[in-house]
């Protein structure tokens, strides 16, 4: 039995060799890739592999097919997008995520990011570092705003404690919950009703054939000219275009993406690097110390549910 770890998890070797000991004590092989592996190596080690580790790297179908024995695959992240799902399905493979290791981290840089829009901290820095004064950059409160929330999961519903901490009034959409409902901090409204009502528009959901471009022009044209746009799911959930124009146009006030359609480093075609009143970041909102260290372990942990016979965490493959 063997298990390849196939990308580095941005934690200490030393603690994945302390996550991959149980395993090996028990008999099993173990490989970890503690620096970078090209595709051709990465083949190499899942060759024979049961099962393997991987992170946000995109995972080509290729490699799922040479490796004949794959039965598994834990992915040290929250969606599961850039796996093949189509050839995963048709080898009976169960893939498990690392569900719940990002939610303090993106909840905090949602509001990182809005306080940064909403009281223009990016251009008061530069203001400020050119010796010019506040004047053009009185920003707006939090408190009293609605706040609306697209995709009431785990995050999305942290993301609505904060906000109600914050004096917001929270409102929610979510296909799995009905109008009307009181879900936590949040009341359920359909999605133009949200738009069309919030002040900031949190994005919480995963990408998918239904939310590919679920915020297009005609979406972003029911929201208010003062209003928000935080994007920390997907970045092809938003179509950039629509909303580099909306931003341009002053159809909305500002936006806040750490998503983007392609991984960063990003384009100069891609057009939010040419919009008005952004915060971008790059893809950072999974991303901290205490995060990553969460990740790792339960990367390891879906492993030896899987062995254990007990899978967790499971998108696919049961």
């Amino acid at each position: 039995m063997k298990i390849a770890m196939l990308e580095p998890l941005a934690v200490e070797a030393s603690y994945l060799k302390e996550l991959a000991k149980p395993f090996e004590d028990a008999g099993y092989e173990v490989s970890l890739a503690l620096k970078p592996l090209s595709e051709e190596e990465k083949a190499i080690a899942s060759k024979d592999a049961d099962a393997i580790i991987i992170a946000s790297a995109p995972l080509s179908s290729a490699l799922v097919e040479n490796a004949q024995n794959l039965k598994m695959i834990s992915v040290a992240f929250t969606g599961v997008d850039h796996v093949p799902a189509q050839k995963i399905n048709e080898k009976g493979i169960i893939v498990s995520n690392a569900q719940g290791y990002a939610t303090v981290s993106v909840t905090e840089l949602v509001f990182g990011s809005a306080i940064a829009a909403m009281r223009n901290i990016i251009a008061c820095d530069e203001a400020c570092r050119s010796g010019k004064t506040k004047d053009g950059l009185v920003g707006v409160e939090l408190y009293g705003k609605t706040f609306g929330i697209v995709g009431y999961g785990a995050i999305g519903r942290s993301v609505g404690k904060i906000a109600a901490a914050f004096g917001c009034k929270v409102i929610a959409y979510d296909p799995f919950l009905k109008a009307g409902e009181k879900c936590s901090e949040a009341e359920y409204c359909d999605l133009d009703d949200l738009l069309r009502k919030s002040d900031i528009v949190s994005l919480h959901l995963p990408l998918t054939d239904d939310t590919k471009h679920l915020i297009n022009k005609e979406k972003l044209a029911l929201m208010k000219k003062t209003a928000v746009l935080i994007n920390q799911a997907r970045g092809p959930v938003v179509d950039s275009s629509a909303l580099a124009e909306a931003l341009n146009s002053g159809s909305i006030a500002a936006a806040a993406i750490d998503v983007f359609d392609q991984e960063p480093p990003l384009p100069e075609s891609q057009a939010l690097l040419h919009a008005k009143n952004t915060v971008l970041t790059p893809h950072v909102g999974f991303a901290s110390k205490e995060s990553m260290v969460r990740r790792a372990a339960i990367a390891f942990e879906n492993v030896q549910a899987w062995l254990d016979g007990k899978p967790i965490n499971v998108k696919f493959g049961l």
